[in-house]
């Protein structure tokens, strides 16, 4: 029997026993389970990741509570903008209120589909991405209006693929908080745009001077240009690049169908036109608007500069820039008559043309132009001629009488410091012919200020010549002697002791030795040092007589005379109880001086000055609304409606036949004033009002000194007077007083009724035997010698004080 050899055949597994894969398959399908593991974690960790970001997602309210910093802005009563104080400037406006042309400008450079996307474009950034892919680098922005605002109000600017992914999650959460219309309201208020301009509402102001809108649909296509790149853009510092980015967006305004081709040929065609840097507002009151912002920091501290709270103020435009032009030209017209003292600097001119202009800009820089006065380098001079270059490259000639104020400065004979020559920096205006004059910035200052006399309400305020070089607002915080101009309040308080214009008073010396005034010996004079005896009253006030005013005081005494004045608003302790009060010789600011005399201008009535009409929030909401005290209504008596009768007769024959009778020339019965000139001339006032307008004019030195032997009240500070009061006045009826009651005319002059001659009134001060009060001439009348008790009442009167 033969055996078999064994055959080759599979194993066959056993029975119900699935057979075993190939390595190779089950190589595969690990990998196929890993990879598909490894995807499901980073699928669990990333969504985990986005859940972690979507929760750390900062709030919304700062966007559907949108409360952007808008500055202080104040205005006149005539809502001329005066200023604007605060970081960031914006002005915040309502979509609705977007003129069309400027929304279409914004989406065709910004985000052209805006109002079909989410929130994020994804076509935009596949677009994007192509075309950086082929480029090699990014040259198109994918971030949209969303995700700028995001951007803005919530993350950094830093470029980095995490802020990316955040801006976009915010995006998604904008678009479902907030609607297309508030997301682009919100954008267009918020974005920065150069020139510290915050929105588009304060960039059209800035860069062109108009409200939003009246812009151009050039003007509007050149504003959003601005958002990419605010400094390289902008018109004002790049004028050439603006224009490009200009028309490249009213090229794609085109393409978009936004525009026709003719309102794309004509916007491209159109004349650019920025406005002016530097100037921001047209009516000067500078020291107005600081007034207030302190006033505002004060009650809202540094909420004041982020709340857009809008302050209205009492000031009158008009009234303002009369103000502004008459102390301007006072004190230029001073200057003028006190000589040239040399120009403001000199510089070395290279030779080389491109050198010198240089040099001629950095010495210009340092000297700003000060309004119409403006600063020039003197190329040539000559006796007979100078020319001078001006910043902006042009030429000034001066020739023939108009060099008259410096012809010294141009002779040989000048100091080598105040000699005009080429290099000199010197400062010129145009004359009234309108040619360019040499002049110079003045030393001395000005101020003027005026308020309704019935309520207080400021109408216009000049603190100073210009606020840039001189910040000191000398009507608030200039406290100066008001000589003769405070002669009126004393006056006032006599009348209450029996005095009346017709109270016949020596004009006669007085003199006090050092041992009867317990100090310095006191030998007071008039102005011109001559002496007219016995005088009435009117006429002492009229011709501002030193002698009478000290024997008035004297006579009702300084305690009364101390406390009384106060009934005006001057502070007590600023007035010493002694005799030089009478001649002004306490301390008052142009303000109170202004307060003072609206109680003779009213009929009695203290009233205190203020300059805030209306203060409203951003959408027009009333803050706060000042009530003022009106005289006849809520405001207090300060003296009786007769003695302020009776003042206003004394000062209304002062402006037309005293001191103050230049004022005739505005052709009015109806002004009344006083002047005022300190010791050695350091002070010169004028101190008018007409019934519905009182205006305090002063001049002088801020380290006071004399202002020239022959300078007085009636002479600098009246024409300023007259020269605002010319303007404010123009519309004005004249008004004449109703006599009250229980004053009386006696002899043509004014008597109170219980005061009258033979009963209570006083007849004379000073005079041993009155001459008759018919005709009283005091310069023919003998001058009696001061009386024995009248003297020792003044001698008691200084070692009381």
């Amino acid at each position: 029997m033969q055996s078999s050899s064994p055959i080759n055949t599979p194993t066959q597994p056993p029975k119900g026993q699935k057979p075993r894969r190939p390595w190779w398959q089950r190589l595969l399908l690990g990998l196929c389970v890993s990879f598909f593991a490894m995807i499901v974690c980073a699928s669990l960790v990333l969504g985990y990741a986005l859940i972690v970001a979507i929760s750390n997602l900062p709030s919304l309210d700062a966007l559907t509570d949108y409360k952007p910093k808008v500055p202080l802005r104040i205005y006149t009563a005539d809502h001329a903008m005066i200023g604007e104080f605060g970081e960031e400037r914006r002005s915040v406006v309502r979509i609705k209120d977007v003129p069309d042309h400027l929304k279409k400008a914004v989406l065709a450079i910004e985000d052209a589909r805006f109002y079909d996307h989410g929130g994020v474009d994804l076509t935009g950034i596949l677009r994007a991405g192509t075309v950086a892919l082929s480029n090699g680098h990014a040259s198109q922005g994918a971030s949209t209006i969303t995700m700028q605002v995001a951007r803005n109000f919530f993350l950094s600017s830093e470029k980095t693929y995490t802020r990316k992914i955040y801006e976009m999650l915010l995006a998604y959460k904008i678009e479902r908080a907030l609607t297309k219309d508030q997301i682009l309201e919100v954008y267009m208020n918020q974005i920065y745009l150069g020139q510290r301009a915050y929105g588009f509402a304060n960039a059209a102001r800035v860069y062109f001077g108009k409200d939003l809108k009246d812009i151009t649909l050039a003007e509007a296509a050149m504003l959003a240009g601005l958002p990419k790149a605010p400094s390289a853009y902008n018109p004002v510092v790049n004028p050439k690049r603006a224009k490009v980015r200009q028309e490249y967006i009213l090229q794609r305004m085109r393409e978009l169908n936004f525009i026709t081709q003719d309102e794309y040929e004509q916007a491209v065609a159109q004349k650019r036109v920025v406005k002016r840097q530097g100037r921001e507002f047209s009516i000067h009151a500078e020291y107005v608007a600081e007034m207030v912002r302190q006033m505002m920091y004060v009650q809202y501290r540094e909420e004041a500069y982020t709340r857009g709270l809008n302050v209205v103020t009492t000031i009158d435009s008009a009234d303002q820039d009369a103000a502004y032009k008459a102390v301007r030209k006072g004190l230029m017209d001073y200057e003028h008559r006190h000589g040239y003292r040399g120009p403001e600097g000199y510089i070395d001119l290279p030779k080389d043309a491109d050198d010198r202009e240089q040099a001629i800009d950095d010495a210009l820089a340092e000297h700003p132009d000060n309004g119409e006065i403006v600063a020039a380098i003197v190329t040539s001079a000559s006796p007979k001629e100078v020319k001078a270059s001006f910043l902006d490259g042009n030429v000034a000639t001066i020739s023939g009488s108009d060099l008259r104020f410096v012809q010294y400065a141009l002779s040989q004979k000048a100091q080598p410091n105040s000699r005009i020559r080429p290099g000199a920096i010197v400062r010129l205006m145009k004359n009234d012919d309108g040619d360019w004059v040499i002049t110079q910035l003045p030393q001395v200052e000005g101020a003027l200020v005026s308020m309704v006399p019935q309520d207080g309400a400021i109408r216009a305020l000049v603190g100073g010549f210009d606020f840039n070089k001189n910040k000191f607002n000398h009507v608030t915080q200039a406290w100066r002697q008001p000589g003769s101009s405070f002669k009126p309040f004393i006056y006032s308080a006599s009348l209450e002791k029996g005095l009346s214009p017709a109270t016949i008073i020596n004009d006669g010396p007085l003199f006090f030795s050092a041992a009867e005034t317990g100090g310095q010996a006191w030998e007071p004079k008039n102005y011109g040092g001559g002496f007219d005896g016995p005088i009435t009253m009117r006429a002492a006030l009229q011709r501002s007589k030193n002698m009478v005013s000290i024997r008035i005081l004297s006579h009702i005494g300084t305690k009364y005379g101390q406390q009384y004045v106060t009934r005006f608003g001057f502070d007590s302790d600023k007035q010493p109880a002694y005799l030089p009060m009478a001649l002004g010789a306490g301390l008052v600011t142009p303000l109170q001086m202004a307060a003072g005399y609206s109680v003779f201008a009213n009929g009695g009535y203290r009233i205190n000055p203020y300059i805030i009409a209306d203060i409203t929030d951003p959408y027009g909401s009333v803050v706060s609304h000042p009530q003022p005290l009106i005289a006849q209504q809520t405001a207090p008596l300060a003296i009786t409606p007769r003695n302020a009768y009776v003042m206003n007769s004394l000062l209304q024959s002062i402006a037309q036949r005293g001191t103050g009778a230049k004022t005739n020339e505005l052709k009015r019965t109806d002004l009344a004033g006083k002047t005022g000139t300190t010791n050695n001339s350091r002070d010169a006032w004028f101190a008018g009002y007409q019934r519905n307008l009182v205006a305090i004019a002063w001049i002088g030195y801020d380290n006071p000194r004399s202002l020239g032997d022959k300078e007085t009240g009636g002479g600098l500070a009246l024409p300023v007077w007259m020269d605002y009061m010319r303007r404010a006045l123009q519309d004005l009826p004249e008004y004449k007083p109703m006599q009250p009651p229980d004053v009386k005319t006696l002899g043509g002059e004014l008597y109170f009724d219980d005061m009258t001659p033979g009963h209570g009134f006083i007849a004379t001060i000073g005079v041993s035997q009155a001459p008759p009060a018919e005709g009283v001439s005091g310069v023919a009348a003998p001058t009696p010698e001061v009386g024995e008790q009248e003297k020792q009442d003044i001698m008691n009167l200084f070692k009381e004080h």
